[in-house]
């Protein structure tokens, strides 16, 4: 089967496992039952309003024949509808078919949400994603129903809504940090899309919030039911990088490097959405934070799909029930990730832990305002590919590796951002002496976001399946967890957790993270 063909066959699979409506009637009927589920997947245009909603908008259900059809809220707004002010579509988990889709559409919005085109404009969007403009404008109206600038235009709406209800910013301000370029074309799009002005907007916001501070603001995020984020708390704590991130009760928090400057998140769960607090350096950043962030927690997941797939197998099912809404937690830094990733070869979650801590301290960037535990970024690839010695300690040949890994993330030669073609990069990360199999498909299943990594030759993951009756020879679990795809990542979770049933310490004392003795793998 050719690489095409292969990835076509991967779309289909997704797409069908997501049970998503896709014929006109089907789509109407999650609408008139105002199903939240498809929230975000698509939207509608009411002809007869010139409003469009989320399928679960609490409105009287329109009429079929004033109904349209759309895949993104651009395209929505493209044709020349406003957003409902009752359902406000735009605070709804993004479709996961673009978070789990490794074509242009789904790179494209990935790239689009996390700013690209505000900071290089359609040309750098066309040259990350490797087409022409042209070419590419074909391909995303073709798939999303709106061009590279319609998308973008939604961004910068949803940004600057969300700059209008959470902070004192002047509305100059907060016309050019979601991307405007004037305060004319700010003022038109926001009164042409949500049917209302800036400053109406601005006194939708809580009374009873605190005095304002500047670049710093509290969202919430939506997210699809159920979602256990106390798995996720479980998995990202031990792990967590000393003056880096850091889990506190039930909240995680953490310092990103965004392109505007350092900044500081911290998240946790009310029951119905995330809180999300950011102290930011720009606020040009928020797009971007917001964007890294649901990557991190996986918010855009369909977590029915999801757990209606591995419910099916008699053994994984059961883990399925006694977790709903299992996400599989990925990065705020693709770079970052595969190279705590190397750290971690051979070694156990709480040594990985160590190393890149020592690493952080003396190569990361010290943060101008620390917070709590939060004192610096984490280094960036072109001073670890520079570190010495001292700073990675750990046998010569996984030294050269790390370094070689930053070297190439350092000068382009390997991207692993939110666009990243992930063939590609997998290619070129396996052509680098020291990365074998799990180091790959670590970075596959976290950095690139595929939904169907099963790390089968995972010394914690065939404990796991050995302990629950399932094979833990590696070609035998593969052959088994045929039947769990395209959802095999969530799998992957889902039996590491469960080598932690005396708690997330049982987890790191399994040493879950350690890679397995692949020979391309052993170090001296």
């Amino acid at each position: 089967m050719s690489e095409s063909r292969e990835r076509g066959s991967a779309r289909g699979a997704i797409l069908r496992a997501m049970t998503v409506p896709r014929d006109f009637e089907h789509r109407y009927c999650a609408v008139a039952s105002r199903d939240p589920r498809f929230d975000g997947y698509f939207f509608l245009g009411v002809t007869s309003t010139g409003i469009y909603c989320r399928p679960s908008c609490p409105a009287r259900t329109p009429r079929r024949e004033h109904v349209r059809f759309y895949a993104t809220a651009a395209a929505a707004q493209a044709a020349g509808f406003r957003a409902c002010k009752r359902c406000i579509p735009g605070a709804v988990p993004g479709s996961p078919e673009w978070d789990v889709r490794g074509d242009v559409a789904g790179r494209a919005m990935r790239l689009i949400a996390d700013g690209v085109v505000e900071r290089e404009g359609v040309p750098g969007l066309a040259g990350r994603l490797g087409y022409g403009e042209r070419q590419l404008r074909r391909i995303l109206l073709a798939d999303l129903g709106a061009a590279p600038l319609a998308l973008a235009r939604a961004q910068r709406t949803h940004v600057a809504r969300l700059l209008l209800e959470t902070t004192g910013l002047p509305v100059t301000e907060i016309a050019f940090a979601a991307g405007f370029a004037s305060l004319r074309q700010f003022n038109a799009t926001v009164r042409e899309v949500f049917d209302a002005s800036p400053t109406v907007l601005r006194e939708r916001r809580r009374r009873g919030n605190e005095p304002h501070v500047p670049n710093r603001m509290e969202i919430r995020l939506a997210r699809r039911a159920p979602f256990d984020f106390r798995s996720l708390l479980a998995f990202l704590g031990p792990r967590a990088i000393p003056g880096v991130e850091e889990v506190v009760g039930d909240t995680y928090r953490r310092s990103l490097r965004l392109p505007h400057g350092p900044a500081i998140v911290e998240v946790t769960d009310d029951g119905t959405a995330v809180r999300c607090r950011l102290a930011l350096t720009d606020p040009r950043d928020l797009g971007p934070a917001v964007a890294r962030v649901r990557r991190l927690l996986d918010l855009d997941a369909d977590p029915v799909a999801v757990d209606e797939v591995l419910g099916r197998d008699p053994v994984l099912g059961r883990l399925v029930r006694a977790t709903p809404g299992r996400r599989a937690p990925g990065v705020v830094d693709g770079a970052e990730l595969a190279i705590r990733a190397v750290l971690g070869q051979q070694v156990s979650v709480v040594a990985a832990r160590t190393i890149a801590g020592r690493l952080t301290a003396a190569h990361g960037t010290l943060l101008a305002a620390p917070s709590g535990g939060l004192t610096h970024l984490f280094p960036e690839p072109a001073r670890i590919a520079g570190a010495a010695d001292a700073s990675l300690p750990m046998p010569a040949a996984r030294r050269r590796t790390v370094r070689a890994l930053a070297a190439a993330l350092a000068d382009g030669s390997l991207a692993l951002d939110a666009g990243a073609d992930r063939e590609v990069a997998l290619g070129r990360l396996r052509g680098l002496a020291g990365i074998g199999p799990w180091t790959a498909g670590y970075v596959a299943l976290r950095a690139l976001g595929d939904p169907d990594v099963l790390l089968a030759d995972d010394l914690g993951v065939r404990r796991a399946a050995r302990a629950l009756g399932l094979p833990d020879n590696p070609a035998a679990l593969r052959a088994r967890a045929e039947t769990w795809r395209p959802w095999r990542s969530y799998a992957t979770h889902h039996l590491w957790a469960s080598l932690a049933s005396g708690g997330a310490s049982a987890g790191v004392r399994a040493g879950v993270d350690r890679a397995p003795a692949a020979p391309e793998e052993i170090v001296p």
